[in-house]
């Protein structure tokens, strides 16, 4: 079990959330940001009961506590329909459509919805944070539609389809969730875990639902697992060098120095450390250079390594973002603490996503090149064509289906972020587009796995090959490492099955890091690729 997360809106790592989200780490609410909230909630009290004037003694109207939603923010609520208000807007926005968004990222949009509320600029109950960590805690998992979000104001469908768990009506039975792998409805999985529903108070239900906090889970693990598979493209990469007998000249620490990238240059220095002692490369007298899709793998890959970590730093902000509207400013000498503004549009996490998305079409599409260079027998340096070691046998077809995965990853990779379309009677007239940013990037992101997966195994193989040739050869001490894991993987070098049973097995092999463990326990750890 990983630490507990305790949360005060200010301190959420990509690390926290991934514990959460996957490992079942616990969640608690901060003492400090308890009071934080008590104190803006106590605020939102006195305005849903008329206690605060304006200038010309007048009730204080505030934007979803005493008016209407989007283009009816003028029509005043009278107070005995305020609670309803709440309700009606969760019930009334829960509207997703498409499959169910998978588990993990739900369980990252409710951490980070919690989070968000905590940093007590809401003016909701603790006991709302409360009941969220209790439900992550407890592994109440609502189900949310994965399709119906714009990203602006935030992810109105998918948090009130999890609204729709943690609140509750009598009258209703409404609600879906998963609890211990069983779904059910929100008030009978609520009753299994031992939790109370809510009901909303003044402003919770807005609260419950303005964010993009779909788009920022969603974001925040892709951007978790491109680190790693950015190392696990750095070893694909590094046995493809050694099949193909390359120049290990273009990894010259003076040469990146003159070019100085940093994903470049920490590209370079890991690559050279996977391949320290290598016997493979560097083996042609008569060969100066190499085609692009090796000799530029630092400049590529480097580029991806940027992209993702601003992607990652621009995640890292929304994780401890008030996301909410209007949001509350304690410490205003505004006797209306109340702030209309902008904070939920999902424009600077949607095209981190984008740039995501984009940064790893291009780690899979530089993986397929190197690829087809090795099952190509005249592009190759003389291994067989096709890297046939029997008859009829070879790793032609793997080659095909990373090609086909990265020409889907292209059509994903036009960026979201330049569509736009009105909504809410034009009050909502640009919107973000961000959630549908953040879950084609999750799948580009299992594509490229999946063809860094394959060009690993045929790297592999080229190897073996080699080495059945000529035993005296050794490969460089990371590239070693590799091979010996992936020979426990796959149950030997020639392995059992058919070619997609051994893709899944080094995909799963990437997936839960036996691989990269493998080489780190060897050469030590690689570069960082995002610094939070």
């Amino acid at each position: 079990m990983s630490a507990a997360v305790r949360l005060n809106g200010r301190s959420l790592t990509l690390a926290d959330v991934a514990a959460v989200s996957r490992l079942g780490a616990d969640v608690s609410l901060d003492t400090d940001a308890r009071g934080l909230m008590a104190q803006s909630h106590d605020w939102v009290a006195m305005a849903a009961s008329g206690e605060l004037l304006d200038a010309n003694g007048e009730q204080l109207p505030v934007y979803g506590v005493n008016t209407g939603y989007g283009s009816l923010a003028r029509l005043r609520i009278d107070q005995d329909q305020i609670q309803a208000l709440s309700w009606n807007l969760i019930r009334s926005h829960a509207a997703g459509v498409g499959p169910d968004v998978p588990v993990d990222a739900v369980r990252g949009m409710m951490l980070l919805r919690a989070n968000a509320l905590a940093r007590g600029a809401s003016g909701c109950r603790p006991e709302l944070v409360e009941r969220l960590a209790e439900m992550l805690n407890a592994g109440v998992t609502p189900i949310v539609p994965q399709r119906g979000s714009c990203g602006s104001s935030g992810d109105l469908a998918p948090l009130a389809h999890l609204g729709l768990v943690v609140f509750g009506n009598a009258d209703e039975d409404i609600g879906t969730a998963l609890y211990k792998g069983e779904r059910m409805s929100g008030p009978k999985a609520m009753a299994a875990a031992g939790l109370e529903q809510l009901m909303p108070g003044p402003k919770e239900g807005l609260a419950m639902t303005n964010g993009a906090q779909l788009t920022c889970s969603i974001s925040a693990l892709a951007c978790f697992d491109a680190g790693h598979l950015v190392h696990d493209a750095q070893i694909a990469a590094a046995l493809s060098w050694e099949a193909l007998l390359g120049v290990t000249r273009a990894l010259h620490p003076g040469v990146h120095a003159l070019r100085p990238f940093r994903g470049a240059i920490d590209c370079a220095a890991d690559i050279r450390l996977l391949l320290n002692g290598s016997q493979l490369t560097d083996s042609l007298p008569d060969k100066v250079q190499d085609a692009y899709s090796v000799r530029c793998t630092p400049q590529v890959l480097g580029a991806v390594r940027d992209g993702i970590r601003y992607a990652t730093a621009q995640v890292s902000v929304e994780l401890n973002a008030v996301t909410d509207n209007p949001i509350l400013l304690m410490d205003s000498d505004d006797a209306n603490k109340a702030y209309s503004a902008g904070m939920f549009h999902g424009e600077p996490v949607g095209m981190a996503a984008d740039h995501l998305k984009l940064s790893l079409c291009e780690l899979g599409a530089l993986s397929e090149r190197r690829l087809y260079r090795l099952t190509t027998g005249k592009l190759s340096s003389k291994l067989p064509p096709l890297l046939r070691h029997g008859p009829g046998l070879g790793l032609v077809i793997p080659q095909t289906t990373a090609a086909a995965l990265v020409a889907e990853n292209r059509q994903l990779a036009w960026p979201c972020s330049a569509d736009s379309l009105p909504t809410c009677e034009d009050q909502e007239d640009h919107v973000a587009m961000s959630t549908t940013a953040a879950r084609r990037a999750a799948r580009v992101l299992t594509n490229a796995r999946r063809v860094v997966a394959i060009e690993t195994l045929a790297a592999a193989h080229g190897i073996w090959l080699r080495l059945a040739q000529d035993p005296s050869l050794k490969p460089g001490v990371g590239t070693s490492a590799a091979l010996a894991a992936l020979e426990e993987i796959l149950g030997g070098r020639k392995g059992t099955g058919a070619p997609s049973d051994h893709m899944k097995l080094v995909e799963k092999a990437l997936i839960d890091g036996t691989l990269r463990k493998a080489v780190t326990a060897a050469v030590g750890n690689q570069s960082e690729v995002y610094d939070v």
